[in-house]
């Protein structure tokens, strides 16, 4: 099926496209057109914003589910809950664990995508985990903690199916560097987190083919004038992404405007979201953990922040809002740079001839309208459905 969208703008990835129609054939963008063949079939979106699908690239759970629950009921009930947030795609994503709960929390994410997801879709499987360090466990059980183990990983990759893109560590434990040197050959995204490495180890990690900083600032070393840590690591390596929770709680506005200044396109907005996201406050679970949520604010019974409830959409405008950056530009940052950072940017990421037609629709105050996935409309404000 061949389609035309006409919309008043398009958020491209070097600016905007005003007044215009974009050609979608079949799951593909097509090209841009200023006038459409007689008897085209047009979707109409025109006073509207037509932006690329958000990429989630660190999402524990949502709306009372929890990758972790170990079936396949919660990776769909994810996937079918971030839809209607545009995000069009993401990494289910795991916590340090006993091995038997990781194993079932890998066979859930793997036959809930073979079953098919109606929402979201999955692009692989984000291992965060269990290889970090105490001192920086945030909401992580320590209980579970061990050195990076190759063979170990393999297992889990092989009961994935290959699926598992990416995998964080804390590059100080024994062997860390010899793992990523090996791993990240195999096409795995490794990344730092939950790390009191110096600036040294971060740079041996990154030498080796670690390229990801989870969640910067928070559950890492900081920068220090004397000795740049793993934060510094994240600012002073150019060509490492670096994950940000925008929610205004985990990292201070001024704060993240700062990163997004220094890291530019190496920028990755996630949200960390954990199953109380869309809930009501109350007590929850993350992993093993007790969790309680109060002002949409989820922390453990020791205090420290457990995930975040944040939408992704909401992180997008947060950014902007705090730093005045054309939204194309901050747009991008929850699409085409996730994408990029697992090497899915020549299909996934932002509105481009001969990339998969993902795309949400706005309106000024970036309220969701409709959200197509592979060129299919699968949610639509108005009528709040799904179409098969």
């Amino acid at each position: 099926m061949t389609y035309f969208i006409k919309a008043s703008r398009f958020l491209l990835e070097d600016g905007e496209k005003k007044d215009a129609y974009l050609q979608v054939n079949q799951d593909r963008f097509g090209f841009f057109v200023d006038e459409v063949p007689n008897q085209a079939n047009i979707i109409d979106w025109s006073g509207y914003t037509v932006a690329p699908g958000l990429f989630d690239t660190h999402i524990h759970g949502i709306n009372g589910y929890d990758v972790m629950d170990g079936n396949t009921e919660a990776i769909h009930g994810i996937s079918e809950a971030i839809l209607p947030l545009g995000v069009t795609r993401f990494l289910p994503t795991t916590l340090t664990s006993s091995e038997a709960d990781l194993e079932q929390a890998i066979k859930a994410i793997r036959d809930a995508v073979k079953q098919g997801l109606q929402g979201a879709q999955s692009e692989g499987m984000f291992l965060e985990g269990p290889y970090f360090t105490e001192k920086h466990k945030g909401a992580q059980n320590p209980d579970y903690f061990c050195d990076p183990d190759e063979k170990q990983f393999l297992s889990w990759q092989q009961l994935a199916e290959g699926s598992i893109v990416k995998i964080a560590l804390a590059p100080e434990r024994n062997g860390a560097i010899e793992f990523i040197d090996s791993i990240h050959k195999d096409g795995v995204l490794l990344s730092i987190a939950h790390s009191d490495a110096s600036y040294d180890c971060c740079q041996k990690a990154i030498h080796a083919g670690a390229n990801n900083f989870v969640h910067l600032f928070n559950g890492m070393s900081g920068l220090h004038h004397r000795e740049p840590g793993v934060a510094g690591a994240a600012f002073i390596e150019e060509q490492a992404f670096a994950e940000l929770i925008c929610d205004g709680h985990h990292v201070h506005p001024e704060v993240a405007s700062l990163a997004a200044k220094i890291k530019g396109n190496k920028l990755t907005l996630i949200t960390d979201c954990m199953r109380a996201g869309l809930m009501p406050d109350g007590n929850y679970m993350l992993g093993e953990f007790p969790v309680v949520m109060e002002d949409g604010i989820a922390r453990t019974e020791s205090g420290s922040l457990a995930g975040s409830t944040l939408r992704l959409i909401d992180g997008v405008k947060n950014l902007q809002t705090w730093t005045s950056e054309p939204l194309y530009d901050i747009w991008h940052l929850a699409s085409l740079s996730p994408a990029a950072s697992i090497g899915r940017d020549d299909l996934l990421g932002s509105i481009a001839t001969g990339k998969i037609a993902d795309f949400v629709v706005i309106d000024d105050q970036l309220t969701i309208q409709s959200v197509t996935v592979a060129g299919k409309e699968k949610y639509h404000k108005e009528k709040s459905e799904v179409n098969e």
